[in-house]
């Protein structure tokens, strides 16, 4: 069975906003939560970027039934892979389980702040796997120790471990991460619904969950939500080839200064058409993922009427849509 998710989306709402939708989210009826993990939003309009694990910590504490996720965390520079470990390893045990930890080679725009530079892919895909290795062994118990290329570990332990491992999902792109992650994680990611991805991704011996990501612009008014698309999420168009390479708000502006208002919306649905919306949503279960988490772009005020709709349109329209198996 297909099952769908709402996106806690950092960059566009502050920390005590996001607390509020996150149950908010479980009413309506998601299956599960999603949060983006970053230190600067992708453009000014969108004017936020609370720390997630804070959040993720309150989030545990007004939900009870969705399962939550960081969508995703980069543990190569802004964050030690131990650290990592002990932040997903304590959200676990917050929220009785229902934590997964979702990892990604991260975007200069949030790993640069520390002052370290950004290094070309396949060098940061070479750390996210030593950091998976690393997270790994910590998750399974007792003191770690570790000498690798990029990262050093010294006795480290995590004193407080859930009964149940942390799932780890990784973020993939193409061949390369497919293959180098796929034999190790207990679920993918991915933004795009590619077929190819998720196809070789169980060639290469990857199990589990194939997990997506769909932003939405729900608005009574067209014109009003293709307005608010591409003044906060024209960014998206890049693809996460150029997203990652960008250093600041500043450089996705100059880099998405000609993208038009049409472009954005033949991208993104946008306005009241629920048809629309699961039209979208479907390629990605058709690409073969059992999981598609939405974005419903806009702050604070935006999410209310996009939660209503959601709970008395959308998710019934979609689930009734959705295949019973993938």
């Amino acid at each position: 069975m297909v099952r769908f998710g709402y996106t806690l989306m950092t960059e566009q709402s502050g920390p005590r906003a996001l607390v509020r939708h996150a149950p908010l989210a479980e009413r309506a009826g998601f299956d599960f939560e999603v949060m983006s993990d970053h230190f600067s939003p992708w453009l000014d309009a969108q004017g936020h970027s609370p720390y997630a694990w804070s959040v993720l910590g309150a989030v545990t504490q007004v939900t009870e039934r969705v399962e939550l996720m960081t969508y995703v965390t980069a543990p190569i520079m802004r964050y030690h892979p131990a650290v990592v470990a002990q932040k997903a390893a304590t959200v676990a045990l917050l929220s009785d389980g229902r934590f997964t930890l979702g990892l990604g080679a991260g975007e200069n725009l949030n790993e640069h702040v520390v002052g370290r530079g950004w290094p070309p892919a396949n060098v940061r895909h070479e750390m996210l796997s030593e950091a998976v290795d690393i997270i790994g062994a910590l998750f399974d118990g007792g003191y770690v120790n570790h000498v690798g290329r990029h990262y050093r570990v010294d006795s480290a332990k995590l004193w407080d471990l859930p009964e149940t491992r942390v799932p780890i999902a990784v973020a993939v792109s193409g061949a390369q991460s497919v293959g180098k992650f796929a034999p190790v994680a207990d679920a993918m990611v991915a933004t795009e619904p590619d077929a190819e991805l998720t196809t070789a991704w169980e060639r290469a011996g990857g199990g589990g969950r194939r997990i997506g990501q769909i932003p939405v612009c729900w608005d009574p008014d067209r014109d009003t939500a293709v307005q608010r698309a591409h003044e906060q999420f024209r960014w998206f168009a890049g693809g996460w080839k150029v997203n990652a390479e960008l250093p600041g708000p500043a450089g996705f502006a100059a880099a998405t200064q000609y993208v038009r208002r049409e472009d954005v919306a033949a991208n993104i649905p946008c306005g009241p058409d629920v048809g629309g919306i699961v039209a979208a949503v479907s390629e990605f279960w058709k690409a073969g993922f059992t999981d598609i988490a939405l974005v419903q772009v806009g702050g604070d005020r935006h999410q209310d009427g996009f939660l209503d709709c959601a709970e008395h349109e959308l998710l019934p329209a979609l689930r009734e849509a959705a295949p019973d198996t993938v």
